[in-house]
This record gives structure tokens, sequence and C-alpha cells, in this order.
């Protein structure tokens, strides 16, 4: 079906790297975008601008074709389709579980079916009235991230400062496997609190007895975890380092304060998803 919305209203993806305009591209894509100009560690992806997701919903035969010539050159199997709305992952509202995400997306129909998924999302009752909650204008503009799928032996996620009382230290999350595990609250993830200066203040291991994985024919499955690795730490000594490292570096890049999401590939930390902290507890 050709184009409600033409060539000459949209632009085609752009690397992630060259997708600074968050007026085009959302809070999500253009702080990733700062993260791998600045050489933070963010995997390889595109960024699709509102209007051309727009007109990838609309079905517009040219929006179609652009957007698989774009994702031809990346790597690997699976992709890691995400929303990035405009005023996403703002100082003021990050949205976090209102938009979906698509993880281990496979094929030209199951990528466009996942950028459609996305969109739609934001359009949900739940996502329209935490809208209306933060008196955000106007109807939803969707822009969505596209990365190569990372398959992490860990991953969860970062605050800069403890979200429950303020206190200025680092708290971290993880478990097995993708970090929807986490974030997703299916299992109790180990618990970590660390000094600025590196030193470790608490390590609780969680209860980890499933993982959630790339399933082999696209989208993720989960999957039990051996008993030994239920009780077990995931982040050792080195691998709290180059999280505490992964901060500091953002906290250069961004100033203020830090959510992250993140993942190790063997010993290799990925940054995902970079937001200010919304909610947290004043310092004290």
């Amino acid at each position: 079906m050709t184009g409600l919305l033409s060539p000459s209203t949209w632009s085609a993806p752009v690397p992630l790297r060259l997708a600074t305009d968050e007026s085009q591209y959302g809070g999500k894509a253009s702080q990733l975008a700062a993260a791998a100009r600045a050489g933070l560690p963010v995997p390889a992806g595109i960024a699709l601008e509102w209007l051309f997701v727009d007109a990838v919903a609309a079905d517009d035969d040219e929006a179609l074709a652009a957007l698989h010539v774009a994702t031809a050159g990346l790597q690997g199997g699976g992709l890691a389709v995400r929303s990035s709305a405009l005023g996403e992952d703002s100082a003021g509202a990050s949205f976090a579980g209102q938009h979906l995400t698509c993880l281990n997306v496979r094929g030209p129909d199951g990528l466009t079916e996942a950028v459609r998924m996305v969109r739609d999302s934001a359009h949900s009752a739940a996502a329209l009235a935490y809208r209306e909650r933060l008196g955000l204008p106007g109807r939803p503009r969707v822009a969505v991230v596209v990365q190569e799928l990372v398959e992490p032996e860990c991953a969860g996620v970062l605050f800069s400062r403890d979200p429950l009382d303020g206190s200025d230290v680092l708290v971290i999350e993880a478990s097995w496997g993708l970090g929807e595990a986490v974030v997703s609250g299916l299992v109790v993830p180990d618990h970590y609190r660390v000094r600025h200066d590196g030193r470790v203040i608490e390590r609780t291991a969680g209860m980890k007895d499933l993982a959630v994985e790339p399933a082999p024919a696209g989208g993720t499955s989960q999957v039990p975890v051996p008993a030994d690795r239920i009780h077990r730490l995931c982040l050792d000594e080195t691998r709290l380092e180059s999280l505490r490292d992964l901060t500091a570096r953002c906290e250069q890049v961004f100033g203020g304060t830090q959510d992250l999401e993140w993942a190790f590939v063997a010993d290799r930390l990925l940054l995902l998803q970079r937001r200010p902290m919304t909610g947290a507890a004043p310092p004290h």
C-alpha cells in the first residue's frame, strides 16, 4: 500500500550514532547516539524517526523498502526493537514498562511487525493514561531504535544513587541471560551496593531460577537455570569495577544521575539503555 506519507515527509533510517535530534528520534535514541559518539560500548544499530515509523505502520511501500535496506548491514541473528518516543527517557518521564520492546526479531516481516507493535504500544490505554498524568500534549510520536541483539551471560540494571533512600551509592541488580528477567520481575536478582570509590558495601545473592534467552525461531524463552547457578553471584570484583567505570563515564558525558541497562557478553560490558533517574528519593 503506497504512500500515505511520502519520502519528502519522512527521513530514511540513520546509523544510531547520528540520531542526535531528540525531536525526531526521541530520548532513548538521542542518548544512545551521544553515548556511542563518546566512545561508550553501545551495540550497533539504527534509528527510525517518528514520521518514518508512522509510514511503516501505514504500510508505505517505500518506507518498508527503506527499513529493510537499512537493517541489512546489521550483523548476527536477531534484532532488538525498542521504542524511543518523544518525551520518553527524560528527567521527568521514563515510560519504563509502558512501551513494548521486541527481542530476537528475525526476518523482514518480523521486523516490520515489531516496529508496528512498538508504535501501537504507545497508544495503549495504560500508556495514554500515563501521558495524561504527566500532562504531555497531543498524540504519541514514536521513534524506534533497532539494534543487534546481544546474547549475554548476565545482564541487569544500575542506578547511580539509591532510588529508595537517595544514598550516594551505586545500586546494581543482575541476573543470568537477558536483562528482561530483571526488568520484568521474573526473578529475585543479585543485589549490590557499591560506593563511588569502588568499595562494595553489600552483595546479596538472588533467587535466579530462570533465565530469558533468545529462542531459535525468534523471540525469547524462559529456561531453567542449573541448580548450582541459582544462588551464585553474577558479578565478581572485575565486573563490578567495569560497571563503576561505565557509570563514571556516563556521568562525564551526561551529568546528573544515571539509570542504566547493561549486559556482559563474556567479559565485554555493553550499554543497552541510559536515562536519568526519575522518581528517586532526594539525596541525604
